[in-house]
């Protein structure tokens, strides 16, 4: 299997785009499926304080970080690497991409590349994709809704499809669910995986004394995303270099 790499990201702030990196990891450790993680949230990462293993907090704009990313991705006996870009980095993020030959790299099969671009409930989430569609030739592009709160996203009509669409050659959805306020709220307090507060684990593995009410309302929400990942064929398609999607978006289940 050649190696994968899978940014995520938004230009946006406050959409909730760790949660997916968080949800990405657990989904990756329940198929048994090794992957490393870099948090570009310097010097203080999220996504490494709930995988203080897996996560390693880097500077994308230094180049021994990007080299400490990108030269050890044969070498790491690792198959996934996830990047969790800094909140409204995602163009600039993409840009290095682009000028040190990782985008190219990519859509000439050295390893596959996938991009889930986390969107708010706004117009100005759309106005991101036409601003980076001229980087997606190659990549395996998800756009995910992510339901932070509870309000309503705008629904994708025939004219704002084509008008946000049309300069992209293929693009696929998946709706992140809102989670329950109280059970987020306490999985954050436990500083634990969405997994491990799920089975009851604590950060050094022995038995937690977490509500089964609020692991039952995770466990329900993790199973809501399983069933998204499989619908844009996350380990098919991305990990295992399957074949672009048709340029159009996938419908939601």
């Amino acid at each position: 299997m050649k190696p994968t790499l899978i940014l995520v990201g938004a230009d946006k702030g406050g959409v909730g785009k760790t949660t997916v990196s968080r949800a990405l990891l657990d989904f990756f450790a329940r198929k048994n499926i090794l992957t490393r993680a870099f948090d570009t949230e310097n010097p203080r990462g999220t996504l490494k304080r709930f995988y203080p293993d897996l996560a390693e907090i880097i500077d994308l704009g230094n180049v021994a970080h990007q080299m400490k990313v990108l030269d050890t991705m044969d070498t790491a006996n690792v198959p996934v690497t996830i990047v969790d870009l800094k909140a409204g980095n995602m163009s600039y993020a993409l840009d290095i991409f682009e000028r040190i030959g990782v985008l190219e790299a990519a859509r000439a099969g050295a390893f596959n590349l996938g991009l889930f671009h986390v969107i708010g409930p706004s117009i100005a989430s759309l106005d991101e994709i036409a601003e980076i569609a001229h980087y997606l030739q190659g990549v395996h592009y998800v756009v995910a809704r992510n339901f932070i709160n509870e309000t309503n996203f705008f629904e994708w009509d025939e004219a704002t499809q084509r008008k946000y669409f049309a300069q992209i050659p293929k693009a696929q959805e998946i709706a992140i669910p809102k989670l329950n306020e109280m059970a987020y709220e306490q999985v954050d307090l436990a500083g634990v995986t969405f997994k491990d507060f799920i089975e009851n684990r604590t950060p050094d593995g022995s038995p937690g004394k977490y509500s089964f009410v609020l692991r039952g309302y995770v466990r329900k929400w993790s199973s809501e995303i399983d069933e998204q990942f499989a619908h844009v064929k996350l380990i098919h398609d991305i990990l295992s270099g399957g074949r672009l999607p048709q340029p159009h978006l996938v419908a939601q289940n």
